[in-house]
């Protein structure tokens, strides 16, 4: 039975795919840990860490730093005769030379998965999974979260999803699902160096239904419904004369149709292709927007040390760094880990490209488009069953690219080096 869970959880994900979640080739969690009776195991690890930062602010005007982290936490699985639970836990705490600039040296999170199937795979019957996530991240944080946006600011994150799916033959299946999206910055600190910045939530109703035509490829078609509310709508500086943008709605909406094709019965190779038509209605009407929309991942097994896996997306969203603007977003995220040394040393290799489009803007000063790549290359070499050394370089380049009415310019470069040791039981 646990075969059929995780055959469906590729399928389950993607049909409430508009969570906001990294990539990796290559994830800390390994093998081990202590059982309690026979079906829950525990991993608690904690790791030590040093960091070299060219930008800690992640600004134009550079100023180079280091911190000392340390970061306790624990992950677990339950499993039962046909449904399995797991998660995990974890808290940072990051002491660094430039308490000017940061104070808030606290990040902490947790996420749950769960997953239920009363059928094999192909057979009549019921699949549900539900996942959810909450994170208070500081902005030093690695960068490659959450598509490597390079936030620059402390945030909170939540995010939950559902999907109940039913497999009504052994050649079509349809489900139901739903999730919700929360971000909040914290704009309270420092404010003489910071921008303001806007946060927003959404949430998301869709269905779909699928023809598995052959086990090895299954056609999909797919819809959504998505209700925005953002405080962007209220100007926070203080010009008099921007204030005649602020009366805006906090409300916007979309509507998306997909179809496409996926892969849950192979060994070695999994994937989800999905492309259609979105449109978005900003502020309840103020703007109008439509276009190509898309959702792709995948994972390839190359072999028994190699593996990949690509993540791509595009969607419209109000902006978080502008008042009265809302903007479309393309990201794509790749990595590849090797494993070498019968599995003690990992190498990996992880890039993300964001691009932020500006889709409507009240004024001109708003008007520009952001695009922010970054890439890490690292390796973690596991010195024994209990302690694994890690150190890796990341690099991250903003560029922005306005009219000559923007009043902003948000470009940087940024390049930190970390390493390190975990201890995991």
């Amino acid at each position: 039975m646990q075969s059929m869970i995780r055959a469906y959880s590729m399928t389950i994900l993607g049909a409430a795919a508009m969570l906001v979640l990294p990539l990796r080739a290559e994830t800390m969690d390994r093998p081990g840990g202590f059982k309690i009776g026979q079906r829950m195991t525990l991993r608690p690890y904690v790791g030590l860490s040093y960091t070299l930062d060219s930008n800690v602010a992640a600004r134009e005007n550079a100023k180079g730093g280091y911190s000392w982290v340390v970061n306790p936490g624990m992950n677990f699985d339950y499993r039962g005769e046909n449904w399995a639970l797991n998660g995990g836990g974890f808290y940072r705490y990051s002491d660094h030379s430039k308490k000017a600039i940061e104070d808030d040296n606290h990040s902490y999170g947790q996420n749950l998965i769960f997953k239920w199937a009363n059928s094999e795979p192909n057979d009549r019957g019921w699949t549900l999974m539900i996942s959810e996530s909450y994170q208070r991240r500081n902005n030093t944080d690695d960068m490659l979260n959450s598509e490597g946006r390079g936030y620059s600011r402390d945030y909170d994150q939540f995010q939950i999803a559902g999907a109940l799916q039913r497999r009504l033959t052994d050649k079509w299946h349809a489900d139901v699902n739903a999730s919700y999206y929360y971000l909040q910055y914290d704009n309270q600190r420092d404010k003489e160096h910071w921008q303001q910045m806007y946060g927003w939530d959404r949430l998301t109703l869709g269905s779909e239904v699928g023809y598995a035509h052959t086990k090895w490829t299954d056609f999909i078609l797919a819809a959504n419904y998505q209700w925005y509310n953002q405080d962007n709508n209220v100007y926070r500086g203080n010009s008099a004369a921007n204030m005649n943008y602020a009366n805006l709605s906090s409300d916007s909406d979309a509507m998306s149709v997909y179809g496409g094709i996926a892969s849950r019965a192979t060994e070695r190779i999994s994937y989800r292709a999905l492309v259609g038509w979105t449109k978005f209605k900003y502020a309840e009407g103020d703007s109008n927007s439509d276009g190509v929309t898309y959702t792709v991942s995948g994972n390839w097994k190359i072999s028994d040390t190699w593996n990949t896996m690509f993540l791509a997306n595009s969607y419209f969203q109000p902006s978080e760094y502008e008042y009265g603007s809302s903007i479309r977003v393309d990201s794509i995220s790749w990595g590849i880990a090797h494993s070498m040394i019968r599995g003690r040393l990992t190498s990996t290799l992880d890039f993300a490209y964001r691009r932020e489009t500006r889709d409507y803007s009240t004024t001109s000063r708003s008007d520009y488009d952001v695009d922010t790549l970054t890439t890490r290359a690292g390796f973690n070499y596991q010195i024994n069953r209990f302690f694994t050394l890690f150190s890796y370089l990341e690099y991250q380049f903003r560029n922005y690219n306005g009219s000559s009415g923007s009043a902003y310019n948000y470009d940087y470069d940024r390049l930190r080096w970390t390493t390190g040791i975990r201890l995991t039981y």
